[in-house]
């Protein structure tokens, strides 16, 4: 095929068959390749439009013979100036809902494989109804962009830091400088969040997780907060419209800007030595069920990209309407290549997959003993340094902390850690064992298979959930805001608000508090994996109570920069906890404690006590917990500092009895029981302990000593 068209709106077009591979539209020396897959369909027509113009300028048709390679429909548009062009599919075929199919040729459809996406550049862009053929029908407005590979990458490299020194800081780009207090040029934006890079940096986190920046569609929504009327909105973002285009609203420019303004970010993170870690959302998509919209995938072969039954409907192991057929060869093949897209193309350093479980499911919803894509991805030789963590579970009730199948690469979002810290730290007398196994890195979920302790990726809060001032400062969620008579988010929290329900001007309460967000810094930053933070924590940031926040663009999803100066205690407490991590490899491990004495030194790698000394007490009720780990040998004939932590997780002040180190002394370096400064004292200002013999915890408050020479 070599023909020349005429077309209405862009002159005579230059045709060849095209290639089938790669998929989507590739800029090429001949011009540019089309590439789009449907088993069903009937025929495909290439839309094509000029920016700001509503009307298409050019359609055509694609041949099923000269035009068509299996199941991969393809086109070449020769000598093709595609720098104003932006471009959709219409599909035909058969529409047989109950057989699987939703064919529909008067909607324009998005390439799955799209690398920009026009019509959602200002945030809150509506979708426009209307009717056909008796048929609701909503449009998007979106548009295809085709992208260039010229980006000025200044001789980015990866940083390539090992996962056991990551600290992870989990954010929202929109959220995290959306708020006036953030002071920047680009509020809620890529731009934006780069210039907050210093402080992230300062802080001392290496590695941001970011919630999902794949174009979504933020207004699918469609009830208010029933406090004030306003509208609610898809804020979080796990809801995707297209995997491969990032999110066309967080670029500072409203003309497009969106895929060099993301590279912008990934390169000044490199920079600093900070990774960049991308939330994927897998596990479903924006068009939600059988009366949701059709967007992409249901217009192009919907029987091939979702988990349907045997009436047409969607299988919901997502809870969000529709499941990703995941495993799937075609759909397989889709993730891998978007996982690679990314990692080549834009640099970034490793994903974390919501609801990860779901990629374990056959095409009947069953879950997969080996599931082909997990694997592959697993294998993939392009993503081999890239970090992979899973959340191992899914609203369909496949819950696999400790058990999702990791071939040795896949870290895990390690929920029990969460729970048994928080039960812990909020009085359970019951969690002691269980707290010693999730500190050491959880060997009891991950040694058997083949698993290291920085697998675990430890959180105590998260995106979902409290907050960690909420955490102890609330019993039950506060919802309502949401439209949904506050029936949404989780009601096992394992809060406690120590009096008061919220707020308050109590000072003892304020006190217990803020000592008991000190606490979880401590626990988190002393366990064996990978710590992760959630924005705005180390600044104690509320959300009144809210544990479900995801449909808010306002002020309780902003972070309120004026907090790092108000409460700069907990951020300077935080900030040093970091630093204390990354001083002492023994907190970083690659290899489980064995309790046996490290080569070369008189002491084991840990030691568990209580407050009495060598007698853990792993009974209940118990609410204390103390243990040494063994400091390593050095390359100069020294020794890293042994270190002593111990909680006092009671109602009553406890004195701790110390153990014994020979030819070395016990200095303090954390006190949560003390108010900032004094609560974390920086190398070399470490505090002597008199006597050595003993220490007090007052309630609810934590200590760290460490050794040092006489």
């Amino acid at each position: 095929m070599d023909e020349l068209v005429e077309t209405a709106g862009l002159g005579v077009l230059r045709l060849k068959s095209g290639y089938p591979l790669p998929m989507g539209a590739t800029v090429a020396p001949e011009g540019v390749n089309f590439a789009l897959f449907s088993k069903h369909a009937t025929s495909v027509t290439l839309v094509l439009f000029r920016r700001s113009v509503s009307d298409p300028v050019a359609e055509i048709r694609l041949d099923p013979d000269s035009n068509r390679t299996g199941d991969i429909w393809r086109l070449m548009i020769c000598d093709f100036d595609y720098r104003d062009i932006e471009y959709g599919y219409r599909v035909d075929g058969p529409w047989a809902p109950s057989q699987g199919h939703r064919f529909d040729p008067t909607t324009i459809l998005i390439d799955p494989y799209a690398k920009s996406l026009a019509g959602g550049e200002v945030w809150g862009s509506d979708f426009i109804t209307v009717e056909h053929d008796g048929r609701k029908k909503t449009h998007s407005g979106y548009r295809c962009r085709i992208e260039s590979k010229k980006f000025d990458w200044k001789n980015d490299r990866y940083p390539r830091i090992p996962t056991e020194d990551l600290v992870i800081y989990e954010l929202h780009v929109r959220g995290f400088t959306k708020s006036p207090t953030s002071s920047v040029a680009h509020p809620g934006t890529f731009r934006g969040l780069v210039e907050k890079l210093p402080y992230l940096k300062k802080l001392g986190v290496n590695a941001i997780e970011l919630m999902p920046v794949h174009e979504f569609f933020e207004n699918e929504i469609s009830w208010a907060n029933p406090a004030n009327g306003s509208r609610l909105v898809n804020y979080w973002g796990y809801s995707t419209v297209a995997f491969f285009a990032p999110k066309s609203s967080y670029a500072a420019s409203a003309q497009g800007g969106q895929v060099d303004e993301f590279k912008e970010l990934v390169r000044n993170c490199h920079e600093m030595g900070i990774e960049v870690i991308l939330d994927v959302v897998f596990n479903h998509t924006a068009e939600g069920n059988e009366t949701g919209t059709t967007l992409s995938f249901k217009g192009l072969d919907n029987k091939t990209y979702y988990m349907l039954g045997p009436d047409g409907k969607y299988q919901n192991y997502s809870a969000c309407g529709n499941t990703l057929n995941c495993n799937h060869p075609v759909v397989r093949q889709m993730i891998r290549d978007c996982l690679r897209y990314w990692v080549m193309e834009t640099h970034v350093d490793g994903f974390r997959f919501d609801l990860a479980s779901i990629l374990g499911r056959d095409s009947d919803g069953n879950p997969l003993r080996s599931p082909p894509l997990l694997e592959a991805i697993a294998h993939d030789p392009i993503l081999a340094d890239c970090k992979l963590i899973a959340e191992a579970w899914d609203a369909g009730g496949l819950y696999q902390i400790g058990t999702f199948p990791a071939w040795g690469r896949w870290g895990e979002w390690n929920g029990k850690f969460r729970d048994t810290a928080r039960k812990f730290l909020n009085g359970d007398d019951s969690q002691t064992p269980e707290l010693a196994r999730r500190i050491s890195g959880s060997p009891d979920l991950y040694e058997s298979g083949g698993r290291r302790p920085y697998h675990s990726v430890n959180f105590i809060t998260c995106h979902d959930g409290f907050t960690l001032k909420d955490l102890f400062s609330y019993n039950e969620k506060h919802n309502h805001a949401n439209g949904e008579d506050n029936r949404d988010g989780a009601n096992d929290n394992y809060s406690h608000n120590h009096g008061v329900e919220g707020d308050t001007d109590n000072v003892e309460i304020n006190s217990v508090r803020l000592r008991q967000m000190k606490n979880a810094i401590v626990l988190l930053f002393v366990a064996q994996g990978v710590p992760m933070l959630y924005e705005g924590d180390e600044m104690g940031r509320s959300k009144n109570g809210n544990n479900n926040s995801y449909c808010h663009d306002n002020e309780l999803n902003w972070v309120d920069w004026t907090l790092a100066e108000k409460n700069s205690g907990l951020v300077r407490f935080v900030t040093g906890m970091i630093s204390f991590r990354s001083r002492h490899k023994s907190l970083r491990r690659r290899t489980y404690f064995t309790g046996e004495i490290i080569a070369g030194t008189p002491v084991r790698d840990i030691e568990w006590h209580s407050d009495t000394t060598g007698e853990p007490d792993w009974g209940t009720p118990s609410n204390k917990l103390a243990f040494v780990i063994g400091g390593e040998p050095a390359h100069d004939d020294r020794r890293d500092p042994d270190i002593y932590v111990a909680f006092n997780a009671g109602d009553e002040d406890v004195e701790f009895n110390l153990p014994g180190v020979p030819r070395r002394r016990w200095v303090k370096v954390v006190d949560t029981a003390l108010d900032s400064p004094h609560d974390y004292n920086d190398p070399g200002h470490e505090k002597d302990v008199a006597g050595s013999g003993s220490i007090p915890l007052k309630r609810k408050s934590s200590v760290i000593l460490v050794t040092r020479d006489l």
